[in-house]
């Protein structure tokens, strides 16, 4: 599966494991990644991408302009996936 920005992946390794986080952008064999709240946009996590596990969710451009909305989506992706 191809990684692309926006795709939502859960972590597999480092202190943020088993979260859910997005992709922001791809340097190489890293992956950019945000949370909405521990790792903002300003902000985002430098991940190798072999620490992630990729998810078929991928979140729209207007999702990923602003934290609240990252947040939010990813809050029914946990909620979901609690279930």
């Amino acid at each position: 599966m191809e990684i692309r920005r926006g795709q939502v992946m859960r972590s597999l390794a480092g202190h943020d494991k088993g979260d859910f986080q997005v992709v922001l952008r791809l340097e190489g064999a890293f992956a950019y990644m945000a949370d909405g709240k521990r790792r903002r946009l300003e902000a985002p996590k430098k991940k190798k991408q072999m620490h992630l596990s990729p998810t078929r969710t991928v979140l729209g451009e207007e999702c990923l302009s602003t934290n609240r909305q990252i947040r939010t989506a990813l809050a029914k992706l946990q909620r979901a996936d609690n279930d």
